[in-house]
């Protein structure tokens, strides 16, 4: 009998030491085999493939299960009804095309290139460089995982349809016991929102007191890249005269392709001053509505007392055309008495609309008299948006219950951030054209024809696609005092480098170094927490001139991500963040030959050693030391 209850509590013992060390444990730490890297691509960036037979008239391509639809060019020339017919959604239900029907690829390869080819491959190409660098420092196959969704749906589509969002539960808890070790999360643009929108329906899957636990379980770390968590401006234009995304067709032709995708209204801009109920605790509350059956949303007095949504200007400015009155206007009862004030009898009128006027729908109600999808669009902005059960993603996020948070987008890149639009006269889906074009660039707001525009333009513009306005949100995840760094983007030996330490930081107001800038210089901005939340970590980090779309190809943005995570893992890391003291070069493509001095440039880190092949000097200077002695120089 003794000898039963020591052999039960040897077993308990045992159990308690392999739970504190296993699954959930922290000591992975400095072994990069436990590791994984969940990559969740953004907007247009997964493969889809025909899920179904097409034949194809006038064209000896046809679509066969398994063909790539997003995207075979080959096929967009030669038979763009029929590649249409596989891109296309229903509007109201986001089903398929009767006559085809597309799935998102998996694995790795649906992220890498979207058109495979000697040509198209490069232009095409998303990820495969992060792929690259991720092989040559030593990251086992098994240790990256792509989850690929299909970009067109709304969010509870993804679930409703594809199951996503359980998928993506299974994922993180699978790689905790495949590899034994949480994950770290790598979302670009639209991927951010994915992201956003799984962890509120965690909360709802999860017990309550076991949803952080399963968080800090199964997330390391988040890095939000490029994230539009304000909603980006394109999208607006895309809705009313269309977004080619660079492909050979017309702008009408994309509108309507567009405009079938419900995930567009995904990314429209909406205001930081205007929030929704609490799902979650009206989930375990019975999920009481108000008396009409609508969910509430409410708007801070701040709202209406300043201008422009918290945004730079008025993002849409339209010209209606001539009408006899307000009578002509049955579907607009609850605007704003100014934007009717100039109206008079048979002259077309100019409406302006903010970003919460766009995201409470008030602004699709003003046209939906003029244009025939705006009533499909206001379907699917209440459906799908207002009364999605889990969140309304048309409102400001806040900061993640995660342990580590690291925030990276491009700044002082020309960026759309207002239009003007008029009719154009022709009929629809070409009934809309731009008439002007607002611009952010380096603090300053410019109209498309050069001119200065009055406004609240930010201490920097955004980078090419997002404003900065909805990329820099995320400053407010950073704690009450933060450090500043600003450094080279280019190796360098330190001399250069920059520092702000505590730095006071207040909420909702924007943080601005004193530091200076050379010209012609690219630099990154690193603001870190110098105090944060206890057990929670945020940095923001500022990249010059890195543009949306090829943000996640940029050599500077990869080096700066192995050093941190390379850093967070190692057991003699003294430091919260790594260190911007001197930066290296860390590949043998980062040594060159500095022909002023006749040698390999930095002689500390590279050496000449040639090797059969080679066919200049630069390409022979190679690293001297090993990896792992260089990085030991950013604990």
């Amino acid at each position: 009998m003794r000898a039963t209850w020591k052999l039960h509590l040897l077993t308990a013992f045992l159990l308690l030491l392999l739970l504190s060390n296993g699954v959930g444990g922290e000591d992975w730490s400095g072994d990069y085999s436990k590791l994984s890297g969940i990559i969740i691509p953004g907007l247009a960036s997964t493969q889809l493939r025909a899920w179904s037979i097409l034949d194809c008239p006038y064209s000896p391509l046809d679509f066969n299960p398994l063909d790539l639809v997003w995207l075979d060019t080959t096929k967009l020339l030669s038979a763009v009804n029929c590649w249409l017919k596989c891109m296309l959604l229903d509007p109201h239900n986001q089903t398929d095309h009767p006559d085809c029907k597309s799935r998102p690829d998996s694995g790795l390869s649906a992220i890498t290139e979207l058109d495979p080819g000697y040509i198209t491959g490069p232009l095409s190409s998303v990820w495969k460089e992060w792929v690259k660098w991720c092989i040559e420092f030593g990251i086992e196959a098994n240790a990256i995982i792509a989850v690929p969704y299909d970009w067109r749906l709304s969010p509870s589509m993804l679930e409703e349809r594809d199951l996503y969002f359980h998928k993506l539960k299974l994922t993180f808890e699978t790689a905790l016991k495949l590899r034994g070790g949480p994950s770290v999360v790598f979302a670009h643009s639209l991927g951010n929102h994915v992201f956003r929108y799984f962890l509120e329906w965690l909360k709802l899957e999860i017990a309550p007191k076991h949803y952080v636990k399963w968080l800090d379980d199964h997330i390391h770390a988040y890095f939000a890249v490029g994230a539009p968590l304000l909603g980006a401006i394109e999208t607006v234009k895309g809705t009313l005269s269309g977004l080619t995304f660079g492909l050979p067709i017309s702008e009408g032709t994309a509108r309507l392709m567009v405009n079938s995708f419900a995930s567009t209204l995904w990314m429209m801009p909406f205001s930081k001053y205007c929030k929704a109920e609490n799902k979650y605790w009206n989930h375990f509350s019975g999920g009481n509505r108000n008396k009409r059956g609508h969910q509430t949303y409410h708007c801070e007095e701040r709202e209406f007392q300043m201008n422009f949504s918290g945004w730079a200007t008025n993002i849409i400015n339209i010209e209606i055309p001539a009408t006899r009155g307000y009578d002509a206007y049955p579907s607009v009862t609850d605007m704003t008495e100014t934007n009717f004030s100039s109206i008079e009898c048979g002259i077309p009128t100019q409406l302006s609309f903010s970003a919460r006027e766009i995201a409470d729908g008030t602004f699709f109600k003003a046209i939906e008299d003029y244009d025939p999808d705006m009533k499909r669009i206001l379907y699917q902005l209440k459906k799908l948006y207002h009364d999605d059960p889990v969140l309304n993603p048309l409102t400001p996020w806040e900061r993640p219950p995660l342990k580590n948070i690291f925030c990276i987008y491009g700044t002082d890149l020309k960026t759309e951030v207002g239009y003007y639009f008029a009719p154009s006269g022709k009929p629809y889906p070409d009934n809309w054209i731009i008439t002007d074009v607002i611009y952010e660039i380096e603090g300053s707001l410019v109209s498309r024809s050069g001119n200065l525009v009055e406004g609240n333009p930010g201490a920097a513009s955004g980078d090419e696609t997002v404003p900065y306005h909805s990329l820099s949100w995320c400053k407010n995840w950073l704690g009450p005092k933060v450090n500043i760094t600003r450094s080279p983007q280019s190796e360098h030996d330190g001399s250069d480098v920059q520092e702000e330490l505590n730095v006071e930081h207040h909420h909702e107001e924007d943080i601005l170094p004193n530091m200076t800038r050379l010209p012609r210089v690219k630099y990154i901005t690193y603001y870190e927490d110098s105090e944060s939340i206890p057990g929670r970590r945020t940095a923001v980090w500022e990249i010059d001139k890195a543009n949306h779309r090829n943000i996640v190809r940029s050599p500077v943005l990869m080096r700066e991500l192995w050093l941190q995570m390379w850093h967070d893992i190692h057991p003699d890391a003294k430091s919260k963040f790594v260190t911007k003291a001197k930066r290296g070069p860390l590949r043998n493509e980062d040594c060159y030959w500095d022909y002023g001095k006749a040698r390999c440039a930095w002689a500390e880190y590279c050496e000449y050693r040639y090797l059969f092949g080679d066919v200049h000097l630069g390409q022979s200077c190679r690293l001297k030391n090993s990896r792992a002695d260089l990085l030991s120089h950013y604990l």
